[in-house]
């Protein structure tokens, strides 16, 4: 359990409340607006009615105190911005901010940011990649080389061990777990058979992926 500061509570704001309370989190909240702090009471330890620019509204809260501070200002860069800089002049921990924008982000990273989070675009590429194939089933980014994705079981593997496909030395991509009516088993061994009426779990290069991905397409038709 760690106790967090979330700046702003908008609707991406709110999600992390909600999210934080679910994984037992004690949460001190922030908000200019009324209503939004009683919007997300529910899910707080304390909602506080204030501005987060003001160092002195700031400092009365012990930044430090905190393992984590969230900066969720998503409508005023400034505030989200200024809000970021006392964070950490005032001792914050970690602080991970909201970015709307390629250019917002670097600003923030330069102005006491830990990490940021854009999440529009983080969410369009999810979703690009995750609909643009009929056998993508989830993705999660790692770094702009490489993800982990849940994929459709390629026909030419089905009915084949791990030890034999050697999916390592030949596609280059490990095998983290098999997903089967929604239960995940991650315990592959060489031994283990891949079944059509499964998906994978597959962590590599993105290009690699994709090589596998076109093994997919590819065996819906004919033996490529």
């Amino acid at each position: 359990m760690k106790s967090v500061l979330l700046i702003g509570l908008g609707r991406f704001g709110r999600h992390v409340a909600k999210k934080l309370w679910e994984l037992h989190n004690e949460v001190l909240a922030v908000e200019r607006v009324e209503e939004r702090v009683n919007m997300a009471l529910p899910y707080l330890t304390r909602g506080l009615i204030g501005d987060s620019t003001n160092a002195a509204f700031l400092s009365s809260l012990g930044i430090p105190n905190f393992d984590l501070c969230i900066v969720a200002i998503g409508d005023d860069f400034q505030s989200s911005l200024e809000t970021t800089s006392l964070l950490k002049d005032l001792g914050a921990q970690v602080v991970v901010s909201r970015a709307a924008r390629d250019r917002h982000a670097k600003f923030l990273l330069r102005n006491g940011a830990d990490h940021v989070v854009y999440p529009e675009k983080q969410l369009a590429i999810w979703t690009a990649i995750r609909y643009s194939s009929d056998h993508v089933f989830d993705y999660f980014e790692l770094d702009k080389d490489h993800a982990v994705y849940e994929i459709a079981v390629p026909g030419a593997w089905a009915g084949r061990t791990v030890g034999e496909l050697n999916v390592r030395g030949n596609w280059h991509i490990n095998i983290m777990a098999i997903k089967k009516n929604g239960v995940i088993d991650a315990g592959i061994l060489p031994s283990t058979r891949l079944e059509q009426d499964e998906t994978i779990l597959v962590i590599g290069r993105n290009e690699n992926i994709q090589r596998v991905l076109k093994l997919c397409n590819c065996s819906l038709f004919i033996n490529c």
